[in-house]
């Protein structure tokens, strides 16, 4: 501490400015190497969810549309407020669709080591 308080105004400020580099630097390394690792800027990976498609589980007359995830939209619920029914605006599983789900999976056989 010595050195830093005999040091003159604009040295300081010079040393100011280096260690405010060398800091950015050594934050740009090791976001690099976070995102190596799979991570976004160190917050944690990401959901293999996030992004995906899902299909439509309720419709309205106008073609506004909702997959059921997330908050309610607009349409929904003033029409749920005005007293219809969430029942009225779901979307029927076609017939191959519901058969394919009603089937059983096929259970798979262990490979011999």
């Amino acid at each position: 501490m010595a050195n830093v308080a005999s040091m003159s105004i604009d040295a300081l400020l010079k040393l100011r400015e280096e260690v405010g580099r060398a800091l950015a630097e050594r934050a740009k390394q090791l976001n690099t190497q976070l995102s190596r690792l799979g991570m976004e800027d160190g917050r944690g990976r990401r959901s293999p969810l996030k992004g995906r498609k899902v299909p439509v589980k309720f419709r309205d007359k106008e073609g506004n549309v909702w997959a059921g995830r997330g908050a309610q939209p607009r349409w929904l619920r003033d029409k749920l407020k005005s007293g219809a029914k969430l029942q009225d605006f779901a979307v029927e599983k076609s017939v191959a669709v519901r058969k394919a789900s009603a089937r059983k999976p096929k259970k798979r056989r262990k490979a011999k080591r």
